[in-house]
């Protein structure tokens, strides 16, 4: 992972390489170079251009994006305060740049925004099915709640190949 990543808070002019970025490194053929694609669960896109406005303008929200020094995105994640917690959500990396260090900068960046914000915890949601990274978030200092959330509906988010289900994680945060 290159020392001369920069990490910044997304803006509305950003949405539209981050709309790029995000399904590309989720689903597709492209998604299949990394580790993390969910290509082989759903087909369709990750997101859209509308849910990422409605993301970042939700109270207490930010994209944190991670940028080469030619300025190209590598990768992000969302975050939102819902205290005494902050949700993580589309951690991602641009496929070809994985397993580099980048989503471990981007967990760090997330806790250091959670300890600003003087929260006790990062919750997350994976796809129950995702084992490795269920195990990838496990090394990481997360632990299952046991609470599980059905895998949403909308179209517009995928479509499922198979039964889905979430699984909330969270990590205290001083446990570390």
């Amino acid at each position: 992972m290159p020392a001369s990543t920069t990490l910044t808070a997304a803006t509305e002019t950003d949405l539209p390489d981050l709309l790029r970025l995000v399904n590309r490194a989720y689903r597709g053929e492209a998604s299949r170079q990394g580790w993390t694609t969910e290509a082989h669960l759903l087909d369709g896109q990750r997101t859209d251009l509308e849910d990422l406005r409605e993301l970042l303008r939700a109270p207490g929200a930010t994209f944190l994006l991670a940028r080469n020094p030619e300025g190209e995105l590598l990768g992000s994640v969302y975050l939102q305060h819902q205290s005494p917690d902050l949700y993580l959500g589309m951690l991602f990396v641009e496929p070809a740049q994985q397993a580099q260090g980048l989503g471990k900068l981007l967990l760090a960046a997330a806790e250091n925004h959670a300890r600003q914000l003087s929260c006790t915890g990062i919750l997350i949601s994976v796809i129950s099915v995702r084992a490795e990274l269920l195990a990838w978030y496990e090394r990481h200092g997360f632990r299952r709640t046991g609470e599980t959330a059905a895998f949403p509906t909308d179209t517009r988010f995928g479509i499922p190949r198979q039964k889905l289900g979430l699984l909330l994680l969270r990590k205290v945060l001083g446990e570390e």
